[in-house]
């Protein structure tokens, strides 16, 4: 999400060629931690194309969850939005939890499974999403109690705060770190593919990649894509 709330959250590859460079002599794989809340359109768009971009780019990617509830606690929010953020405790609370139990990997795939029934599918009703969405990765059905519970909440917040401190509290998410370097972005409002999402992560990687880069925006316009 562009901003403090939801609304607004090597350029030519040849994408079939062959690296002929000998295994041993590659670059690392690029580190990237994408933070999330499941419950954020721009998160979920920006997710889709750093899934694409991993098809592409030596990637070791990572999922790790913020939460917008956390980040807008205590502000003055319209009463639309501060009743969406109440909702939005219990995706975060599942995943946080579902990762202490079981371990960071089973983000990717649950964070799929809410996103597709939230965004794709248009379902509000995020107890019955949270429901299906564990069965679907073969996850326990008791980890949904935790969407109502603050069991976990501590650790929520600890791992909101790893992913935004090193931005700054004036974001949202997305938020993404490459390479240890954390920034707001890229909000998209469609899901680049093939070598177009290339190019924006490469653009991306380059600007974290210089120390005094901070900011580029522009007033969004037009509809979100999710296709």
């Amino acid at each position: 999400m562009s901003g403090k709330i939801l609304a607004g959250m090597g350029v030519g590859t040849d994408m079939t060629s062959v690296d002929p460079t000998p295994t041993a002599e590659r670059a690392a794989p690029t580190k990237v931690d994408f933070y999330f809340d499941p419950v954020c359109p721009f998160a979920w768009i920006t997710s889709r194309w750093i899934l694409e971009v991993e098809q592409h780019r030596d990637l070791d990617l990572r999922f790790r969850v913020m939460s917008l509830a956390v980040l807008n606690d205590g502000r003055d929010l319209p009463a639309e939005y501060r009743e969406l953020l109440d909702k939005a405790w219990g995706p975060v609370r599942v995943a946080i939890a579902a990762a202490q139990q079981h371990g960071d990997e089973v983000l990717r795939d649950l964070y799929t499974a809410l996103g597709a029934r939230i965004h794709n599918q248009h379902n509000g009703d995020y107890g019955v999403v949270i429901k299906e969405a564990l069965a679907e990765v073969g996850l326990p059905a008791e980890l949904a109690d935790a969407a109502n519970s603050t069991s976990y909440d501590e650790a929520l917040k600890k791992s909101h705060h790893e992913g935004m401190d090193p931005v700054g509290m004036d974001v949202g998410t997305p938020t993404i770190h490459i390479d240890g370097v954390a920034f707001f972005g890229p909000v998209l409002s469609s899901i680049p593919r093939g070598e177009d999402a290339v190019k924006v992560f490469d653009g991306s990687r380059l600007l974290a990649g210089y120390p005094d880069f901070f900011e580029l925006k522009r007033t969004r316009t037009g509809e979100l894509n999710f296709d």
